[in-house]
């Protein structure tokens, strides 16, 4: 008799553990992704696991779009996940740092003497963020005149090497591209082996990542890898990223939610480098860590890191205490992918979280024709002409169709969310915002 009383507590515990780690409400998360596709608000992939145990995956929207068809996106789809990289390329240099053949405190001068400041530059400062070395891979006054183009290793750290520090090494904190490639140039100086091949051996074989490794060109559609897409109107056009070669030990690495998912989980369970060494990386200062960042979601402190180029973007975010990891990839960045994070952690939690409408304001035709006409800058030789159609705006660039603008506020539009757009009547000024970038166009008429 006791030891069936035993039996039946034994259950009920497992029934409630299980229970717990499936409460959630996956049809919430279900109708979120339905709404931003519907919409075209993002295409992607997701995968939450816990304690290494995938719980729940959703993909929508397409990884390939041509004359002759779609490719749906699916949990196997390969995206490029961007600065996540850095995750994978700090995770080998602190194996180096425990086989003895590096020291955090060593200076760039042993590896790289060209660099400006190299004596004073550390692998910390490097880590951290703190080098001052110039993001010269992303300075278009130091990257050639052909913009995108892929480069030899050798070629990427010339441009890295021209740049002029911004700051004394550990003055401040400034996100450089180009110390992260430097950091993947001093692992294949220590290991003798390439990049690609030492992130096979360290951390992809070690723990059986299949679907994630180094890209080594353009986007491979043969490999079911992502092409990247901007929503112009509700029609996806596909746009382009920056070469590989340019993104090195910063950006390069390609792989999958569940596979991300999995590299987090090993790495916090000691499977990669000691707990030591994790916590180095995790103590932060001015909120960046030794490749690795917080992020607050629910009020629990995640750990982890975001990436972003073009249209696509991804992230990846950990919580120890709980053992949950939370990662998604995007070949259309339209939606903020915080919002989406943020979105799905609160509803794991059970949180509230309305799912949103995404319907653009009515707004008057006196207000919309006084946006009509053709807009040109000094700074291209381009004019873009705005047009209207019933209560709906239109843009078009020279030689390409119309699309519609979406409404967010009386002189605020957006198109499909990457591209917003300000009218100033009062100064017949048309001000464009993507990605960072700002341009002002005036009136011609």
């Amino acid at each position: 008799m006791k030891n069936k009383i035993i039996f039946l507590i034994l259950v009920a515990l497992l029934q409630i553990s299980t229970g717990y780690t499936q409460s959630f409400d996956k049809a919430k998360i279900d109708s979120f992704f339905d709404r931003l596709a519907e919409k075209h608000k993002a295409m992607g992939s997701l995968t939450i696991a816990k304690d290494g145990q995938v719980l729940y995956t959703r993909a929508i929207g397409y990884s390939q779009i041509n004359e002759t068809g779609k490719k749906a996106i699916t949990a196997a789809t390969r995206f490029r996940i961007a600065s996540i990289t850095k995750m994978y390329t700090a995770v080998m240099i602190f194996q180096l740092v425990e086989e003895g053949k590096l020291k955090l405190t060593d200076t760039l001068y042993q590896f790289f003497p060209q660099v400006a400041n190299a004596r004073k530059i550390t692998i910390a400062h490097i880590l951290g963020h703190r080098s001052g070395i110039h993001d010269a891979l992303l300075d278009k006054n130091l990257r050639p005149a052909a913009g995108w183009n892929a480069i030899t290793k050798d070629e990427m750290f010339a441009i890295i090497a021209k740049g002029t520090p911004d700051f004394e090494p550990d003055a401040q904190h400034a996100y450089s591209n180009s110390g992260y490639a430097i950091l993947g140039l001093i692992i294949e100086k220590l290991t003798g082996k390439p990049y690609e091949e030492a992130l096979r051996e360290r951390i992809t074989a070690r723990i059986g990542l299949r679907d994630t490794y180094i890209a080594t060109g353009d986007i491979d559609v043969n490999k079911n890898e992502a092409l990247s897409y901007m929503d112009l109107g509700g029609n996806w056009k596909q746009v382009s990223e920056p070469p590989s070669s340019l993104l090195f030990g910063a950006g390069a690495i390609i792989s999958t939610p569940t596979e991300m998912a999995q590299f987090i989980q090993a790495l916090f369970t000691g499977k990669l480098i000691s707990p030591a060494s994790l916590n180095q990386m995790k103590t932060m200062r001015e909120g960046e860590g030794l490749g690795m960042e917080p992020f607050t979601f629910a009020g629990k402190t995640f750990y982890g890191h975001t990436g972003g180029s073009s249209s696509n973007g991804a992230w990846l975010a950990y919580l120890p205490e709980e053992k949950l990891a939370v990662a998604y990839t995007t070949n259309a960045k339209i939606y903020p992918v915080r919002n989406i994070m943020s979105g799905v952690i609160d509803i794991y939690y059970n949180r509230s979280f309305e799912v949103p409408a995404f319907a653009s304001i009515a707004v008057s035709l006196e207000v919309l024709d006084k946006y009509v006409g053709v807009y040109s800058t000094t700074a291209a030789p381009v004019k873009l002409t705005i047009t209207r159609e019933g209560t709906t705006l239109f843009f078009q660039p020279p030689g390409e169709k119309a699309v519609a603008l979406e409404a967010t506020a009386d002189n605020t539009f957006t198109i499909g969310g990457a591209v917003v757009i300000e009218f100033d009547a009062a100064k017949k000024q048309m001000t464009i915002k993507r990605g960072g970038g700002i341009r002002i166009f005036t009136k011609d008429n």
